[in-house]
């Protein structure tokens, strides 16, 4: 059984014909939205799938519309297999800047997997999640939901900066703090997010 998660992205001198022969950018997604996380070991760019998670992403974009995220962090990076596994965050400074829980959304209706890059919600109990969240470094198919576990929520994936996922992965952890399952995955700093913004 996995561990519960605690859970407690023209040149000018171009000629007429070659500008009119070059093919129109694609439209944008309506059912994306990006956000970008700013944090003290780079960006992190999501592509949040508000079409297929539409509650949990509204939710998300909640504490980044709202700046509850600005100042928090990553505190928790958890080893899944061999030399990955998932870093966690969100608001752990003041409780006050929490939201109602929102409801949850299973891989199963949603068909968004918990694949290397995806963004899932942490949480204890199923409708439960708050602010935290964890970004993977691998696929973790457990955390999909099954006949006989509701999963973990995924709602979008990094388009650019898994690079800074890995950092702050790799960051040092602390031995002795944590509890239970979580002792020794703390971050040692945390690793701050100094601000969380929607992209055009």
């Amino acid at each position: 059984m996995l561990t519960r998660l605690a859970l407690f992205a023209l040149p000018l001198a171009l000629p007429f014909a070659a500008i009119a022969a070059a093919p129109s950018p694609a439209p944008a997604d309506p059912g994306t939205v990006k956000v970008a996380l700013d944090t003290d070991k780079g960006r992190i760019v999501l592509a949040l799938d508000a079409a297929h998670a539409p509650k949990t992403t509204a939710n998300f974009l909640k504490y980044v519309d709202g700046h509850k995220l600005d100042g928090e962090g990553f505190y928790r990076a958890m080893p899944y297999g061999d030399g990955g596994g998932l870093v966690q965050g969100g608001i752990t400074s003041d409780a006050r800047k929490l939201l109602p829980p929102v409801a949850h959304e299973p891989s199963s209706e949603t068909g968004i997997k918990n694949v290397a890059g995806s963004i899932a919600m942490a949480r204890l109990e199923p409708g439960s999640a708050r602010s935290d969240f964890f970004i993977e470094t691998v696929d973790i198919p457990g955390f999909d939901a099954s006949a006989t576990d509701p999963g973990f929520a995924a709602f979008g994936h990094v388009v650019e900066g898994m690079d800074v996922v890995k950092a702050i992965f790799s960051s040092p952890r602390s031995p002795t703090k944590g509890v239970g399952v979580m002792k020794g995955q703390m971050l040692d700093p945390p690793v701050r997010i100094l601000k969380a913004s929607r992209l055009p």
